[in-house]
């Protein structure tokens, strides 16, 4: 079980409770900040001072007040954490239900745990808790069918690339020589229009505004 917690929530109440929920499973060394800038500050000096935390339990929305933060938000702090401690636990304990944004955490920052905040979620953080413990990861099973829809069809690299220039304005028979100056292959026209098409199959779309609006919705591009 984890020795040393750190909990990033702006919100008392859901800070007393999480730490309610690590009291019964033994764990008394917890700190806790309203503040993301500081929950940097307090990994940085835990390394400094060869004493790690070994899970960070943070929220991904922080209301902004009077002070001025570097990092808006939870995944900005996840992403900064793991550049400096790529060992510890991330539980995500939010209200975030973005599916594509999920999935980038899980695969992008290699997070261990994500829960929704609804009814039972006590429960459920618990779960997560003993999940990670036995290096498992763990999702609420509320945002499994949505996660799992949103991987049913992966986008590559390349296609992010030439829906986000879509999206952007660019017209499909200009997106040739913008691959070109950034040696993105394959950069011929046929090619781009070859892949557009199965995109809009896949998904059942007859126009590619569909597709960039189904990027947008789902936090691909």
């Amino acid at each position: 079980m984890f020795k040393r917690v750190l909990i990033a929530e702006d919100h008392e109440s859901t800070s007393i409770s999480v730490r309610k929920t690590l009291e019964d499973f033994g764990i008394t060394d917890a700190e806790y900040t309203y503040y993301c800038d500081e929950a940097l500050m307090h990994i940085q000096k835990s390394l400094a001072d060869e004493q790690p935390f070994d899970l960070l339990i943070t929220d991904l929305s922080f209301e902004e007040d009077h002070r001025i933060q570097k990092l808006a938000g939870g995944v900005e702090l996840i992403e900064a954490v793991k550049h400096i401690h790529p060992q510890i636990k991330v539980l995500v304990f939010s209200a975030e239900t973005n599916p594509a944004l999920i999935d980038n955490l899980f695969k992008g920052w290699q997070i261990n745990a994500y829960v929704r905040k609804a009814r039972h979620d006590a429960q459920d953080l618990k779960k997560a808790i003993e999940h990670i413990s036995q290096h498992k990861t763990y999702l609420s099973e509320s945002l499994k069918p949505a996660v799992k829809q949103k991987n049913a069809f992966e986008f590559t690299a390349y296609d992010v690339t030439i829906i986000s220039l879509l999206s952007k304005g660019t017209l499909q028979k200009d997106i040739p020589n913008y691959l070109q100056q950034h040696n993105i292959k394959p950069s011929g026209l046929s090619s781009i229009e070859k892949r557009l098409g199965n995109l809009r199959d896949s998904l059942e779309f007859s126009k590619n505004e569909q597709l960039v609006a189904y990027c947008k919705d789902y936090g691909i591009i």
